[in-house]
């Protein structure tokens, strides 16, 4: 499974921005897919996930209600909507995905495949 994130780019807090994470190569048939975020210094941190129905999702406190992630399986697509962006949001933004069921992974060792990153920057 490849993934491929896009949408990264700079923007004034409290703006919005789009990602979207493109899956190909060997579909995950039923895999959750995940968000997660790694700013400069920092170990990367879990931002939001999606079942494969879209059905469940599950968000880091500190982007409950700002951040909205969905999914479009006929074009094997993910996104995260961010809105109300912070300075502290800025990162390098990841898409992973796991093999399973549960929502509720939130450590990255916990995800098989990974994209390669797409740099987010909100400016104050």
């Amino acid at each position: 499974v490849q993934l491929q994130a896009s949408g990264g780019g700079l923007v004034q807090a409290g703006g919005s921005l789009r990602l979207s994470c493109a899956a190909s190569g060997r579909t995950c048939g039923s895999c959750v897919m995940g968000w997660f975020r790694q700013a400069p210094g920092k170990e990367r941190e879990f931002v939001a996930s999606i079942s494969w129905s879209g059905g469940r999702t599950y968000y880091a406190d500190s982007v409950k209600g700002r951040f909205a992630v969905s999914r479009d399986n006929a074009k094997n697509t993910v996104y995260l909507q961010m809105n109300s962006l912070k300075p502290e949001d800025t990162a390098v933004f990841y898409c992973a995905a796991r093999t399973g069921t549960s929502v509720g992974v939130t450590t990255p060792r916990g995800y098989d495949y990974w994209g390669q990153g797409t740099l987010v920057t909100v400016s104050s």
